[in-house]
């Protein structure tokens, strides 16, 4: 029987990234995700070896299948199960656009991981999935659940995130692709470092314009690096920022895709027809944030 995972679009509320550390350069983040209801989908069909179909509008933008993270969880997972197991087939339907500062790539793995240890009928833990998933990429252990989350360390230390309200939003991404690696380059370059520390927040957000506020006074420290690598991203953030129903605009992730948040279904139905009508070249895509959202049937 085929089963279908839901890989949502992950939004980085706010994001503020420290210096680089160790030999690996790597940097300590602290973020606060949110997971869109819209995004990819992983399914499952009956077949002789593991393999992996992509299909969707942006199938095309991905280099190829033989890396796919969806492949790679699959055989991290497997190699894990210690046993034999059957021969799956797995189909990637790519809604979302790629290198768009969305985490679909993650996301992608996460419903992968998900999806396959009940179809195969694996004896792991939900710990154990979650450190399989963040062994995937930085952001692999957020997207595992696609719930919002603050995520630390580089990525890997989850807890709790604020009660958040029903947040309508519209996610606007220009078509050009925003390498991961090319912002952090210039990120180091400028040497404007955030401090990674929990801010102090509320429990809980009352409504989506108490939440706009708050974050107004955090930051997505990358957003200005992804700007300098790919202007075009600057010149649909200003855009968000100027139209009367965002309440706020930023930069999700090392770029590529822009959010507003607005106050309502209406508003935000509003913003994103005038976007497409302005610029019909640019992705739009209306949605709600919060997570987790139910797979497909």
């Amino acid at each position: 029987m085929s089963r279908s995972a839901f890989a949502p679009a992950k939004v980085n509320l706010f994001l503020h990234v420290g210096p680089p550390e160790g030999e690996g350069g790597y940097h300590q983040i602290c973020s606060l995700m949110a997971f869109a209801d819209v995004g990819d989908v992983v399914s499952s069909f009956d077949v002789d070896a593991l393999t992996l179909r992509v299909a969707g509008p942006f199938a095309g933008e991905l280099s190829g299948e033989g890396d796919n993270l969806v492949l790679r969880a699959a055989r991290a997972l497997i190699a894990q199960a210690r046993r034999p197991v059957a021969p799956i087939g797995l189909r990637l339907e790519k809604r979302l656009p790629v290198a768009s500062g969305l985490g679909g790539g993650s996301s992608d793995a996460g419903a992968a991981l998900r999806l396959l240890r009940e179809e195969l009928g694996l004896d792991l833990s939900n710990d154990a999935l979650e450190a399989l998933a963040g062994s995937l990429g930085a952001d692999g252990a957020a997207c595992l659940w696609g719930a919002p989350v603050i995520a630390q360390g580089r990525g890997e230390r989850l807890s709790a995130a604020p009660g958040l309200p029903p947040l309508d939003a519209v996610l606007v991404r220009p078509p050009v692709p925003v390498s991961t690696a090319a912002v952090y380059r210039a990120f180091d370059a400028a040497g404007r470092f955030g401090e990674v520390s929990p801010p102090a927040m509320p429990a809980a957000f009352e409504d989506a314009a108490e939440l706009a506020a708050w974050l107004a006074t955090q930051r997505n420290d990358l957003e200005a690096p992804a700007i300098a690598v790919a202007p075009q991203v600057g010149a649909v953030l200003e855009t968000l920022a100027g139209e009367p129903e965002a309440l706020l605009a930023r930069v999700s992730g090392s770029g590529g895709t822009c959010f507003a948040l607005c106050a309502g279904d209406i508003e935000a139905e509003g913003l994103a027809e005038r976007i497409e009508a302005m610029a019909p070249d640019w992705w739009v895509q209306r949605c709600r944030l919060g997570g987790p959202w139910p797979d497909p049937a």
